[in-house]
């Protein structure tokens, strides 16, 4: 009798301690780190669908899309060069050839956005100073463009690229448009964690203190709010103004 209850009492003692083994331990640290590896590959997997889908269409609207367009351009160009230089305020095709550029530099944004080869900061410095040149320089307004080397491989998603880059354009289109300036100067950095750029011009300036109507002002300020960053607007009539967004990276 005392041998039965003696094996019992062993058998017992040996289950209620068996989770205290080292196999059983290393069991379930094997179990734990399949479970872990199984959800890194089901991400690493959803990463790269998502990257082919944005690789494909950033192919498909650069091949079809753009190039529809930039024949509309062309063809409108041809087709008034042969009907004669009329400027008449009914005369459809400059305004035509004028709409065709103007969605194929919008296409052309958007396929860089998406593109998951631009995803780089430094892919971003390149194109705002790619664009500064081009839109400044055509007007004869001084260029000076300052960027810091900091953090060159920090990784921005495709809408924090895009919204940040149609700010930047925003602001110089505003330069361009309306400050009648003689010089530009443009600053990027990144600092604690943050992504600064700001540009500084010469121009004729406005009262910040008055609403100002045509300019792109309200969005984007709405682009940077979506953004979780700030947008401060400085400027006095005749002493230039100076746009400076800040956004966490």
């Amino acid at each position: 009798m005392r041998s039965r209850r003696s094996r019992s009492a062993a058998i017992s003692d040996w289950r209620g301690s068996s989770w205290q083994r080292p196999w059983f331990l290393a069991l379930v640290a094997l179990v734990a780190g399949l479970g872990i590896y199984a959800l890194y590959r089901h991400r690493v997997r959803n990463l790269v669908a998502v990257e082919r889908v944005r690789t494909r269409i950033a192919t498909d609207l650069h091949d079809d899309i753009g190039a529809n367009l930039t024949r509309i351009a062309i063809l409108s160009e041809v087709a008034q060069q042969r009907l004669g230089h009329s400027n008449g305020e009914d005369d459809l095709l400059p305004s035509i050839a004028e709409i065709s550029r103007e969605s194929v530099s919008a296409m052309g944004d958007i396929v860089w956005a998406i593109d998951p080869k631009k995803d780089k900061l430094e892919d971003l410095t390149r194109r705002m100073r790619q664009h500064a040149r081009e839109i400044l320089e055509q007007r004869d307004i001084r260029l000076d463009f300052n960027a810091s080397a900091g953090a060159p491989e920090l990784r921005l998603d495709a809408n924090m690229r895009r919204n940040i880059y149609l700010i930047f354009k925003e602001a110089l289109n505003n330069v361009v448009r309306h400050a009648d300036a003689s010089s530009v100067k443009i600053d990027l950095t990144v600092a604690d964690s943050h992504f600064v750029f700001s540009i500084d011009d010469d121009g004729v300036g406005f009262d910040n203190g008055h609403e100002q109507d045509g300019n792109g002002l309200l969005s984007m300020k709405k682009r940077a709010t979506d953004l979780g960053g700030m947008l401060d607007i400085d400027s006095v009539p005749g002493k230039g103004s100076r746009v400076s967004l800040r956004v966490p990276v």
